[in-house]
C-alpha cells in the first residue's frame, strides 16, 4: 500500500507552508504529494491568505524537493485550456526530472468561478473528455510532427506538439463517483482510478465498473492502479486523537465512519479494508497543514504495518 500526501491549500495556505509540508513528507517517505486545485476556500474556513495555484505551487515544489512525485487531486478541467495545460504539466515535469502526474477532473465548484470571473460551462463531462484526449495526444505526438484536433469543444491545428515531459508517460489520474461515463473514460486514458471519500462498499463497486470498463475496452483491468482518498486523523492516545479532529472541526465517530482515524493500528486496521477490496494506493488527505508531528506519526506508526 503507497501511502500519499494529500492537500487542501484553498482552505487557508501560503506556499512556505505547502513547501514545509512537501519536504516532510519526502524526507519520511511518502510516495507522492498531492494538493487539490480550487481557488477558493469551503465551509467555515477563511482561507487566508488566500488561494494558491495548483500549477505554479507544484512547479516550485519540483525545484526544491528532489525525489518525491508532485501531482493534483484533480485540476480542475475548467480552469485552463487543454494546450496549455499540456505545455504547464510537460515544462513541471521537466523541472522535478519527471516527477510528476496529472489528476484532470472536470471541475464542479461552481462558486469560485463566479468568484474569478472563470466561465462554468454546463456541459463539463464531453469537455473533459476531449481534455484528456488533447493532451495526451500532445504529448504522444513525435517529435518533428504535428498534432490536429477536431473537436465539439476543442480545435487545434498544426502543433508542434511541444515540450515533450521528461517522462515517456506522464501518469494520468481520473476519478469520481459516476457508474457510466467516468469508468469508460478512466479505462480509455487513465493510469490510475482514484474514489475520493467513499465507503469500502462503494469503493469496491466502483473499482468493479472500472475493471469491467477496461475489459470491455480491451485492456487489462489490472493496469491502472486503483486508490482512494480519506481523510487522516491520527493519534497514539484518544485524547490526541480529539484534539486532532477538533483542529480540523469534524467529530471522532465520524471520521472514524468515513475516513482514516484512530490509533495508529486501528488506522492500519481501517487501510488494509480499504486494500482488501482492492485499494493499492491511499492519499491521506492532511487538514491541518500546520501539525506536521502527525504527518511523522502515521510514517512512524501507520507505514511500518501497510507496507
Amino acid at each position: 500500500m503507497d501511502l500519499r500526501v494529500f492537500t487542501e491549500p484553498q482552505q487557508g495556505a501560503t506556499y512556505e507552508t505547502l513547501l514545509r509540508v512537501a519536504k516532510a513528507a519526502e524526507d519520511l517517505d511518502y510516495g507522492a504529494f498531492f494538493r487539490s486545485d480550487h481557488y477558493m476556500h469551503m465551509g467555515s474556513a477563511d482561507g487566508l491568505p488566500g488561494p494558491t495555484d495548483a500549477w505554479i505551487t507544484l512547479a516550485g515544489l519540483a525545484r526544491e524537493t528532489d525525489r518525491i512525485r508532485l501531482g493534483t487531486l484533480m485540476t480542475a478541467g475548467t480552469f485552463r485550456l487543454p494546450g496549455v495545460l499540456a505545455i504547464q504539466v510537460a515544462q513541471v515535469d521537466q523541472m522535478s526530472g519527471g516527477r510528476v502526474e496529472l489528476g484532470l477532473g472536470s471541475g464542479w465548484y461552481e462558486a469560485e468561478h463566479e468568484a474569478y470571473g472563470i466561465p462554468f460551462p454546463k456541459e463539463k463531462f464531453g469537455r473533459l473528455e476531449e481534455q484528456l484526449a488533447v493532451i495526451t495526444g500532445l504529448w504522444n505526438t513525435p517529435v518533428g510532427e504535428t498534432f490536429t484536433y477536431e473537436g465539439e469543444f476543442y480545435q487545434l491545428k498544426d502543433s508542434p506538439a511541444l515540450p515533450k515531459p521528461a517522462q515517456s508517460k506522464v501518469p494520468v489520474l481520473i476519478g469520481g463517483h459516476g457508474a457510466k461515463r467516468t469508468p469508460a473514460l478512466a479505462a480509455r486514458y487513465a493510469d490510475e482510478f482514484n474514489i475520493p471519500f467513499a465507503s469500502l462498499a462503494d469503493t469496491e463497486q466502483q473499482f468493479q465498473r472500472v475493471r469491467a470498463a477496461a475489459e470491455r475496452a480491451g485492456r487489462d483491468a489490472d493496469d491502472l492502479v486503483y486508490s482512494n482518498a480519506l481523510v487522516a486523523c491520527v493519534g497514539r492516545t484518544d485524547l490526541e486523537v480529539k484534539r486532532r479532529a477538533d483542529a480540523i472541526g469534524r467529530d471522532v465517530e465520524e471520521l472514524k465512519a468515513n475516513g482514516l482515524a484512530g490509533s495508529p493500528a486501528e488506522v492500519a486496521e481501517r487501510i488494509a479494508e480499504y486494500q482488501g477490496v482492492g485499494s493499492q494506493r491511499m492519499y491521506l488527505q492532511m487538514l491541518d497543514l500546520d501539525d506536521l508531528d502527525h504527518l511523522e506519526l502515521i510514517a512512524s506508526a501507520v507505514m511500518p504495518q501497510v507496507e
